[in-house]
């Protein structure tokens, strides 16, 4: 009998808001899947409310939660509608929701994802198991990356490998025989994203085309790569709050062409994960998120690596597009167990511990 989940994510990169089932009967395995895109005028708002730097009144903030909610419903909707999955069929939603916030350091830690989950709940009708990172900040850790138990599930038999994700940061986590690790490497969509936006070449770099118009500028990367965060030990994340357009400006000297400084991002993103990888003992890598698509990024990557090999979760059994989703679904499944879903290793948290809140229909 199939015990499904379903998993919802909007990731940083703020492009669609992905959707997928997960059936956990046997080996886990995604049963469907697919991606809606936000609503252009529901994007920016959540991007200039991220972009003011905390700085959001609380009328934007409550008319962003309900809207990501309405359209969080609408997605489980109309991936359920078009699989013909009876909603009742739904052990439980697990969603991410939309981080508007994450500050995982100083006197008062904080992170905030967006989506109401009672209004989800009521409007698909399915339990929801939301707001996951901060029971594991309230137990020290980071809050992030939460991905790195779902990894372990899906992927320990390959062991020593690295995972990566290439959202708007990038995160690894390095499977080992007898240990997880992980953390955000950097900046990896998000940054692309919004320098390829500013200079009008659309919401995102297509196939890495505008990068692609360029070459990379080894002094302005070794300015970025002086960055603390990146020589920080792990544990570790981060977000758009620090990787941003008002960050690179500040290393930026005015003269350059703007497609050199969308190759420069590439090869930061690309450099920043193979260091990561090139100190760990895996002999291969797995590529999943948005970058998966953008051909010059992975070109960067697997030239950067020194010994793993790159491949993509698809070789594996994965759509690269949907761990992330999946993973939310398994984390949702975990709290209806009281099971723990994080890992403390990755996150720095004190102990293992049981994620997320429940909200009824």
């Amino acid at each position: 009998m199939p015990d499904l989940y379903l998993g919802l994510i909007s990731g940083t990169s703020l492009d669609a808001i992905d959707a997928a089932v997960v059936d956990f009967s046997g080996t886990p395995h995604v049963t469907a899947a697919r991606s809606y895109p936000l609503e252009d005028d529901l994007r920016r708002g959540a991007l200039d409310a991220m972009a003011g730097g905390g700085q959001v009144s609380l009328a934007q903030l409550g008319e962003l939660d309900h809207r990501f909610a309405i359209a969080f419903s609408e997605a489980a909707r109309r991936l359920l509608s078009d699989h013909d999955i009876a909603a009742d069929d739904i052990s439980a939603i697990g969603s991410h929701g939309q981080t508007i916030w994450h500050a995982p350091e100083g006197d008062h830690p904080s992170t905030l994802q967006i989506g109401d989950p009672s209004l989800l709940a009521a409007l698909s009708g399915i339990p929801v198991v939301a707001d996951f990172r901060r029971k594991d900040m309230a137990v020290g850790g980071q809050g992030a990356p939460l991905a790195s138990g779902w990894h372990r599930e899906i992927f320990s038999h390959l062991a020593p490998v690295a995972i990566i994700n290439l959202g708007g940061i990038a995160n690894i986590t390095l499977l080992e025989s007898d240990a997880t690790k992980g953390f955000d490497t950097g900046p990896a969509n998000g940054l692309m994203d919004a320098w390829a936006y500013k200079h009008g070449k659309g919401s995102f770099d297509a196939d890495g085309e505008f990068a692609s118009d360029g070459e990379f500028i080894p002094a302005l990367l070794d300015r970025l790569l002086a960055d603390p965060y990146f020589a920080l030990p792990p544990p570790k994340s981060t977000g758009k709050e620090v990787f941003n357009l008002s960050w690179l400006d500040a290393f930026l000297e005015g003269s350059e062409r703007s497609a050199d400084v969308q190759a420069t991002l590439c090869e930061l993103t690309a450099r920043t994960v193979a260091d990561a990888i090139n100190a760990s003992k895996a002999r291969h890598a797995i590529l999943m998120g948005g970058g998966v698509h953008n051909p010059l990024l992975r070109e960067r990557l697997a030239a950067n690596l020194s010994i793993a090999t790159l491949e993509t979760a698809d070789q594996h059994g994965f759509d690269p597009d949907f761990i992330e989703a999946a993973c939310f679904a398994w984390l949702a499944r975990q709290r209806l167990a009281e099971q723990p879903g994080n890992v403390p290793d990755v996150t720095g948290a004190a102990s293992e511990t049981v994620l997320g809140g429940i909200y009824l229909p």
